[in-house]
């Protein structure tokens, strides 16, 4: 497994997958994915021998152009000629060049420089992250279509791929819609919708980048790299998908509503593995305040339930190591001649550790758990525990707003997505707020707090009072029409 050679032990995998990364937040995650994508257009989501095969692109030149290019507006909004304009910017732009290339094609492309610098500024102006003090190679433009997707690079001496903002969650997407049960509708849909060349933002990319660039060499995505080969929440993130891009949405505005969706389950993916390890059967309840004038009693619970998910995992890897004592090998070691070798033995069999610098003769069973427990909870807390804080900020869905402390309390930007990625043409509002539990664990709503209201946690009036302002969020988003007999309908603007 050579995407696990830089792994010491493998419990965190074992979970989730290798691997999910809270530094690449739900946009790069969808780039990523949407970079695997392109290299299948003819046969997308499918997994092959077990693996998928894919040659990222590289696009050096256009991504050169837009951000290591800081005297484009300096020359354009200076009074010399044209033809003085794009000589004195060949001549900048190969000072700071990483490799020499032959750019003057774009003269031929661009009937003016200054057309040529506005277009420039047009792309520049709507790429990720574009203030952010990212090296340029790891800087992206939006994704308008297939010329304008590439991989995270450092550029050195040589280009090397890097792991740092692509840390292989987007190859985890694409495998999980590898095994999705209507994979096959949602290839052809995402092909259709946003991996044509024609599409008009995209000819300006290709206008600039020219010819592809493409890696010399392939990457494989391996099926072991995610180790669960069904999952409910796989099915709903395909489903949620192939909803949002059947509608009458511009492809470009789409993209936005996938990476919600995308970033929304593979959180809620990230807690449901995290309760099934533990054997917690209730499911995932997130507790959302509507923030209004008011401090409600709600935003203590939210704020609770915030914090109980947060620890999910990290709990969840204890139990994940020390469920090996239900292993009948591990029951029958201790009659064995050497029991400490046979603990050992069998702790590299499932978790890959202790390597043989590592082994002692002196390690008892209690003592090989407890070692491997402290060490895989000190990795956890770098990076995979910060995933629930991460995404869940990143999507809209939590906020430290008029509170100390951090809970659910979902914006505007969280509210229309969902909206969109739920409702059809209409719904009422109580079904709405039905389907969002029972599909996204999001608890709004009295009838969907009747646990937290008979257990005395909270008064009906506070949930009740709750959905109220929801309505009123949505009516002030245009999402709610009121009816005159007091009936409330939750509307898709896309599809009325």
């Amino acid at each position: 497994m050579k995407f696990l050679e830089d792994v010491d032990f493998v419990v965190d995998e074992k979970i989730w997958g290798h691997r999910l990364y809270d530094e690449q937040l739900p946009h790069l995650i969808l780039l990523e994915f949407l970079g695997i994508l392109a290299s299948h257009r003819d046969d997308p989501l499918n997994e092959v021998d077990d693996k998928v095969i894919y040659k990222p692109q590289r696009q050096l030149r256009l991504r050169g152009v837009l951000f290591n290019n800081p005297y484009i507006n300096i020359i354009a909004s200076s009074n010399r000629s044209d033809e003085k304009k794009w000589q004195e910017w060949f001549e900048e732009y190969q000072k700071g060049a990483y490799a020499e290339e032959d750019m003057t094609y774009l003269k031929e492309v661009f009937s003016s420089f200054d057309d040529f610098a506005r277009v420039v500024e047009l792309l520049r102006s709507s790429s990720f992250e574009i203030n952010s003090n990212k090296r340029w190679s790891s800087k992206f433009v939006f994704p308008f279509g297939p010329d304008a997707l590439y991989e995270d690079l450092r550029i050195d001496k040589s280009e090397t791929n890097d792991r740092r903002f692509f840390a292989r969650t987007g190859e985890i997407l694409y495998l999980m819609l590898c095994r999705a049960e209507n994979k096959n509708e949602l290839g052809e849909l995402l092909v259709k919708r946003l991996l044509e060349s024609d599409l008009s933002l995209n000819r300006l990319v290709k206008a600039i980048q020219g010819d592809r660039q493409e890696a010399k060499l392939a990457k494989e995505i391996s099926s072991l790299q995610l180790p669960i080969l069904k999952h409910d929440r796989f099915d709903q993130l395909c489903r949620d998908w192939i909803h949002i891009l059947k509608q009458d949405i511009p492809s470009y505005d789409a993209i936005s509503y996938l990476m919600f969706s995308a970033g929304l389950n593979m959180l809620l993916y990230f807690l449901e593995r995290s309760k099934e390890v533990l054997s917690e059967e209730k499911p995932i309840r997130l507790v959302c305040e509507i923030i209004s004038k008011n401090r409600t009693k709600i935003r203590a619970i939210s704020a609770d339930d915030y914090q109980h998910n947060q620890n999910l995992s990290i709990r969840s890897i204890a139990a994940e190591i020390e469920n090996i004592q239900q292993n009948e090998e591990w029951m029958s070691a201790s009659s064995q001649l050497y029991p400490e070798s046979e603990y050992i033995r069998l702790m590299q069999k499932q978790f890959k550790w202790p390597s043989e610098d590592e082994e002692s003769s002196d390690w008892s069973a209690d003592s090989l758990i407890e070692k491997l427990i402290d060490k895989a909870q000190l990795r956890h807390k770098q990076h995979l525990a910060k995933v629930h804080s991460a995404w869940s900020k990143a999507i809209g869905l939590s906020s430290r707003r008029l509170s100390r402390r951090m809970r659910y309390a979902p914006n505007d930007h969280f509210l229309k997505s969902l909206v969109i990625t739920v409702v059809d043409k209409r719904m009422p509002f109580d079904d709405f707020l039905e389907v969002i539990k029972n599909r996204y664990g999001l608890v709004v709503g009295e009838a969907q707090a009747q646990e937290l209201i008979t257990s005395n946690q909270v008064d009906q009036e506070a949930f009740s009072k709750n959905s109220e302002y929801l309505a009123e969020r949505l009516m002030s988003l245009g999402l709610v029409r009121q009816l005159s007999d007091g009936c409330a309908f939750v509307e898709n603007p896309f599809n009325i």
